[in-house]
C-alpha cells in the first residue's frame, strides 16, 4: 500500500518509559509544526480491553490465545486507526507494536517464528525506537511507580528474556534504533528527536 505519513514504533520493557517518551516527542514535534498522531497497543477497543484484563490476571487463556488476541487487536488498530491517519499525511507514533508481541510472547512460547508469522502481514514501521533498560531497572521503576498488582511478564526472569529478545531484534533489523533509557528523561527525548531527524528528516 502507498502511505503518505511516517510510521514509528516505540518499544522497550515495561518501565522503560515508552509512554512518557511518546508523549514528549508528540509535544515537541507538534510545537515544530509536524503533523503527529500518538496511539498505543493494546488499543481502547473491546479486544484491547480483554487484553488488559488478561494481563491484570482477571481471566486466563493459553499463551497462544494471548498472542492471537494481540494480533486481532493489531489488525483492528491498523485498519481503523493507523492506516487511515497515515493516508492523510500524518506521522503516526505507536507506543508498542508487534515487536512487543515477539519479545514478550517468547517468554512462554518457544516457537518464536509462530509469533512472527501471525504478525508477518502487518505494516512494517519506517523506524522502531527501542528504549533500552535492564530488567532490574525496569522492575525498580515498576515497583516505585505502581501500587496495584504487578501485571504478567513483570518479573525479573521474564524481563531478562524479553530484553534478550529485544536485543536480538535490534541487532538484525536495520530499522531498529537503540536508545539508552537509563539517561535522564530529557536526554532520552533529545536522543530520540535526533534519531528522527537524521533517519527520517522529521523535526
Amino acid at each position: 500500500m502507498h502511505k503518505k505519513g511516517l510510521f514509528i514504533a516505540i518499544e522497550g520493557l515495561d518501565g522503560a518509559g515508552t509512554t512518557t517518551q511518546a508523549d514528549q516527542i508528540n509535544k515537541v514535534l507538534n510545537s515544530r509544526g509536524e503533523k503527529i498522531y500518538i496511539t498505543r497497543e493494546p488499543t481502547d477497543s473491546m479486544i484491547g480491553g480483554l487484553i488488559r484484563s488478561l494481563l491484570k490476571g482477571h481471566w486466563k487463556t493459553t499463551p497462544e490465545g494471548t498472542q492471537l488476541l494481540f494480533a486481532a487487536d493489531r489488525a483492528y488498530h491498523l485498519e481503523k486507526e493507523i492506516i487511515p491517519i497515515l493516508n492523510k499525511g500524518v506521522t503516526v507514533i505507536t507506543d508498542r507494536y508487534y515487536f512487543s508481541s515477539i519479545a514478550y510472547g517468547s517468554v512462554d512460547i518457544e516457537d518464536e517464528d509462530w509469533i512472527a508469522n501471525i504478525n508477518s502481514k502487518f505494516l512494517q514501521p519506517d523506524l522502531v525506537v527501542y528504549i533500552k533498560v535492564s530488567a532490574e531497572e525496569a522492575l525498580h521503576r515498576i515497583e516505585i511507580g505502581r501500587y496495584s498488582q504487578m501485571e504478567l511478564f513483570e518479573k525479573k526472569e521474564s524481563l531478562i528474556k524479553v530484553a534478550s529478545t529485544y536485543d536480538r531484534l535490534a541487532e538484525k533489523l536495520d530499522y531498529f534504533v537503540t536508545i539508552d533509557g537509563t539517561q535522564p528523561k530529557k536526554k532520552v527525548t533529545e536522543d530520540i528527536l535526533e534519531i528522527l531527524k537524521s533517519k527520517l528528516s522529521l523535526g
